[in-house]
């Protein structure tokens, strides 16, 4: 790869002997008071003046380095831009601002000054997002590609332990390797080692305390920069330069002999943002940065912390009279399940997650009241609804992560259950149906279930069963049962059916069946079950918002801050990865 360059700023030397002499007050100018003993200045200005320099060098570009060149011809943002454009203006604190590689020139005695300067290709630091105080990491590809030998591992391990220690959202945008492995490591070092993992531990120990991780791919996230970014909470990456992999379309010729990949044939948008590698998509940088603000507007700081509240201008008691005949009489007719969830939300707060991947199902964050919650859906017109093995991974990634995050759950049920097929059965269905299943009855976040129409067999009892007592309302569309009657009447009344058409003929058959489907459907009003309390309320679906923002109330009021105190007890412990 042409990361594989070596990209030191060229004529360092000589921009560091311009830079000190516009830093360095002047002799003349300003006659220092020295000590007796020495001829050093007393305050320290030689010392504030080699810093000067040395950050003058890493944060101005350097339209001659071949790195920078090539960053910029790739259509990228410096990593410096990036700063600038992801946090708030004026909020940067930079961490380790004069890391890096320096040769020092010796002037006698024990005075020097850096002669060349090699920034690390990672800047790191504290910053502010629509007002929230965040951890940042931005890989610089610029600088060796962002492979090892062009980073320092302590300074990025700092970061990981400083967002631990504060309880600090950390926001990692990802260009390379983010301090991988490169073999030009064993020609510096004169050695080669088994290679460690030392920031892991810290990743997901952040994971599992609900310290938010937010991830960006802004460019080529290869090898350990994949893992880091992969590893989020949430991740984005960029459609126009952005893809990722484990390794670069070089080694994967050697290996598999899969020649003439290009960086997007092997792990570009359309492979990562379809297979659930890569939650969204974003048009570009300016995109991902924005995705990464919306996200974290509705996570705390840490899992020992409520979601953040907002005020809300739409009334909790709006009536949504389209509800009542969204949901088509004819049982074949599907509907489009985001307009139910954008009607009952506040209005413009749903951010889906996912879109591309898993499309059976849908997830995503909104808001009820100004209150954060996680939704799920199911789609209908995604095979018919059932639950697929990439639907159900990613729901329950969905699961886990309102549960480290303390944020209710609302879920619009339409499952008529598990994927049935031979494709169903190959991609291995019931197996993550069943993580899936263990998911639900592992978390403990509050769940508010709203029926919206079928709910058949083990996907749709594990979806409302997995909390005692169960908290949930049906719509008057709803059917649940075992079995669809679709094919259920084909099952229970095989023989009987059979002999009918044998003996007097398939019109006699067909009658039959006829019969039997209005007598199964009379007996399936969901009227008759909410008498037998199968059911605990059948609500006017135009009231639904109501419903569901009186629900969150009261677990923001009363549920949540008794599971905060239990999780700073250490009695609740979530676990995200």
């Amino acid at each position: 790869m042409a990361g594989d360059d070596t990209d030191a700023p060229s004529g360092a030397k000589e921009r560091l002997k311009q830079i000190s002499s516009h830093i360095e007050p002047s002799a003349q100018k300003k006659r220092r008071r020295r000590r007796p003993d020495s001829d050093l200045p007393a305050d320290y200005s030689d010392i504030l003046g080699q810093i000067a320099a040395l950050r003058k060098i890493a944060t101005t570009p350097d339209p001659n380095n071949r790195g920078y060149v090539r960053q910029k011809q790739a259509g990228k943002l410096w990593v410096r831009e990036r700063v600038e454009q992801l946090l708030d203006p004026g909020s940067f604190q930079e961490v380790g601002s004069v890391s890096g590689t320096v040769k020092w020139k010796q002037l006698g005695g024990i005075k020097e000054e850096p002669e060349d300067y090699v920034p690390s290709n990672n800047v790191q630091g504290f910053g502010t997002l629509k007002g929230r105080k965040i951890v940042f990491t931005a890989d610089d590809f610029s600088i060796r590609a962002g492979h090892a030998d062009g980073a320092l591992v302590e300074k990025t391990i700092y970061m990981e332990k400083l967002a631990i220690a504060l309880q600090l959202p950390i926001v990692k945008l990802v260009d390379g390797s983010s301090g991988g492995g490169s073999v030009t490591t064993i020609s510096k070092t004169g050695f080669s080692y088994v290679p460690p993992l030392p920031s892991f531990a810290q990743v997901v120990q952040q994971l599992n305390m609900g310290i938010p991780n937010l991830g960006a791919v802004v460019g080529p996230a290869i090898g350990l920069g994949a893992a880091r970014v992969v590893a989020c909470h949430f991740s984005v990456m960029a459609a126009d330069i952005g893809s990722l992999f484990n390794a670069g379309p070089n080694v994967v010729k050697n290996a598999t002999f899969e020649e003439g990949l290009s960086l997007t044939d092997l792990g570009g948008p359309a492979v990562h943002c379809t297979n659930g590698t890569i939650d969204n998509l974003a048009p570009d940088e300016a995109g991902c940065f924005e995705q990464i603000r919306t996200v974290l507007s509705y996570l705390p700081d840490s899992g020992t912390k409520l979601p953040p509240t907002i005020e809300s201008s739409d009334p909790i008691d709006r009536i949504s009279e389209s509800l009542r005949s969204i949901v088509p009489r004819a049982r074949n007719r599907m509907y489009n399940p985001r307009k139910i969830i954008t009607e009952v939300v506040d209005q413009g707060s749903f951010f889906e997650i996912g879109a591309l991947w898993g499309t059976t199902a849908i997830v995503g964050l909104a808001r009820l009241g100004g209150r954060p919650v996680g939704i799920v859906s199911l789609d209908c017109e995604v095979n018919a609804g059932a639950l697929d093995a990439l639907g159900s991974q990613k729901i329950t990634r969905m699961l886990k992560f309102l549960d480290v995050f303390n944020m209710p759950l609302i879920q619009f049920v339409d499952v008529p259950g598990y994927a049935i097929g031979t494709a169903a059965e190959r991609s291995a269905t019931m197996r993550h149906g069943v993580q899936l299943a263990t998911t639900y009855y592992s978390t403990t976040m509050p769940i508010f279930s709203v029926i919206v129409r079928r709910v058949y067999g083990v996907a749709g009892g594990i979806m409302l069963d997995c909390r005692d007592p169960r908290m949930r309302v049906a719509w008057p569309s709803g059917m649940w049962g075992s079995l669809p009657l679709e094919g259920g009447i084909e099952v229970a009344h095989s023989h009987e059916l059979k002999e009918i058409e044998k003996n007097e003929g398939k019109d006699k058959r067909d009658a039959k069946y006829k019969e039997l489907e209005d007598e199964y459907r009379r007996l399936m009003n969901p009227v008759r079950t909410a008498n037998h309390f199968g059911i605990e309320e059948i609500i006017d679906p135009a009231y639904t918002r109501r419903v569901c923002c009186e629900w969150v109330g009261h677990v923001y009021g009363s549920l949540l801050p008794e599971r905060i105190m239990e999780r700073v007890a250490g009695r609740v412990k979530p676990s995200f990865a």
